[in-house]
């Protein structure tokens, strides 16, 4: 297989934008993958959606979609697209039919950390800028994760309540990289979907914004999928 031919699309999840693959990104491209980054509004599920269909769409050849954290989400929906050959879930959201990242973390286990989402203001969710840090990217140098915390993008309720139609993990292979010390996603809750949705998993200790600190992590099972 000619790996210059093979594409890569990466989707970023909520409160961040698609900045923060760019070590992946360089990392990808390092080895010849044709790379694009897809900057999401995150208003709403079919909005984010259709603007991953539109990068898609403009990509050479056979893609491997990749989300984290919400991205997961979009992923889900968008990766029945027929030119989505694998999909790659970072620290990600993997709904079933009928499921949103809203149903996905209704109930979470007794102990484990509830992410410091602030009540909406006009339809948008921010996380609380101090707690940010621990909570998003405690494996982050300080500056970095205060940076990424006073940059948030306001994430739309639509998007949190968004629910999945098709999921395509059920026709497409899966991989799932787990955040091990994730504060936003429960390791276990993560664990429990890339089990559901039969994915090739691997496990890297780092935080939610386990993309960022752990790129090399990241990259590799990226191209693990890609190789399919």
């Amino acid at each position: 297989m000619d790996q210059a031919r093979d594409s890569v699309v990466l989707v970023h999840g909520g409160f961040v934008d698609g900045s923060g693959w760019q070590g992946v990104y360089d990392a990808l491209k390092a080895d010849s993958y044709n790379v694009a980054v897809v900057q999401n509004p995150t208003f709403s599920l079919e909005g984010d959606v259709a603007t991953t269909h539109q990068v898609i769409e403009g990509m050479p050849g056979p893609v491997t979609l990749v989300g984290h954290s919400y991205g997961g989400a979009v992923i889900t929906e968008a990766g029945t697209h027929e030119k989505v050959k694998a999909l790659v879930y970072i620290a990600a959201f993997a709904p079933d039919k009928g499921e949103s990242v809203a149903t996905l973390i209704a109930d979470p286990p007794p102990g484990a950390p509830v992410p410091p989402i602030l009540p909406p203001v006009d339809g948008f969710l921010f996380l609380d800028r101090d707690k940010f840090p621990e909570s998003f990217a405690g494996d982050l140098p300080t500056a970095q994760a205060r940076f990424m915390a006073d940059s948030q993008v306001p994430w739309g309720l639509d998007a949190l309540n968004g629910a999945v139609s098709q999921p395509a993990w059920r026709f497409k292979p899966s991989w799932y990289l787990v955040a091990a010390d994730d504060r936003m996603i429960p390791p276990p809750a993560q664990r429990a979907m890339a089990e559901r949705i039969g994915a090739t998993t691997v496990e890297a200790p780092g935080s939610h914004s386990v993309y960022l600190s752990q790129v090399a992590a990241t990259a590799d099972l990226i191209k693990q999928a890609a190789r399919g």
